[in-house]
């Protein structure tokens, strides 16, 4: 009743999620960072149920678990590895093309690649915190042997591990290396951008002398999702 004489359109979740807003670029941009801000003002604390019945989890949990009575004063990294369902590859190449970034690097977390970013800016010394889609046990293999990286290594307790947790372990870390075909870690760079956080990594290349630098800044971590 309330909605006659309306015109009513029906979009399917995937066109919503790839929509791409025709206003100014920085006005998106703004808003985002708004939006952003006003949703973490209030989170899941673990008290509670939500509209399924089902009991909440605590937003902090990760963080509790991984840096205990230090979680106030820690230093550390955060890494995602995502596999992407098996479309990996796919989507970190069209995201390559559009970007310039390195189409298998941010899949594969290789230590070096890892270490091109952490060894600079001094954070290889303190705790590495790896969160993953759990897709690719070798990234975790791999940074586990390399002698730089393993004994900094280590992943969120399986108990504590989930979406909103290791989320906001990411956010909050001082630094982030992510995948930027996975829109997870798309929103983890937004929240620290709206947060006036530094040390994000998702777009690099190697140069024209082999170092790895990075290729793309705030217009793509708030660019439009790509389609398969």
């Amino acid at each position: 009743e309330e909605l006659k004489g309306q015109d009513i359109y029906e979009i399917k979740s995937g066109d919503l999620f790839y929509f791409n807003s025709p206003e100014d670029k920085k006005v998106k941009v703004d808003n985002q960072k708004d939006l952003i801000k006003t949703l973490f003002q209030s989170y899941n604390e673990g008290n509670g149920v939500d509209a399924l019945n089902r009991t909440v989890n605590d937003m902090c949990s990760a963080i509790d678990a991984s840096l205990g009575e230090e979680k106030s004063t820690a230093v550390y990294s955060v890494i995602h590895s995502r596999k992407l369902e098996g479309q990996g590859h796919k989507l970190l190449e069209k995201t390559s093309e559009v970007t310039g970034c390195d189409p298998v690097a941010a899949l594969n977390m290789d230590p070096d690649y890892v270490k091109s970013i952490l060894e600079p800016i001094g954070m290889l010394d303190h705790p590495i915190l790896l969160i993953s889609d759990g897709e690719n046990p070798d990234v975790f293999k791999r940074l586990h042997k390399d002698p730089d990286i393993g004994p900094q290594i280590r992943e969120v307790p399986k108990e504590s591990s989930w979406l909103g947790g290791d989320m906001t372990l990411a956010i909050m870390s001082n630094a982030f290396i992510g995948n930027p075909a996975s829109s997870l870690s798309a929103f983890i760079a937004q929240s620290r951008v709206a947060f006036g956080l530094n040390n994000t990594y998702l777009f690099r290349s190697r140069d024209g002398g082999g170092e790895w630098k990075d290729v793309c800044d705030e217009n793509c971590i708030f660019g439009p999702r790509l389609a398969l």
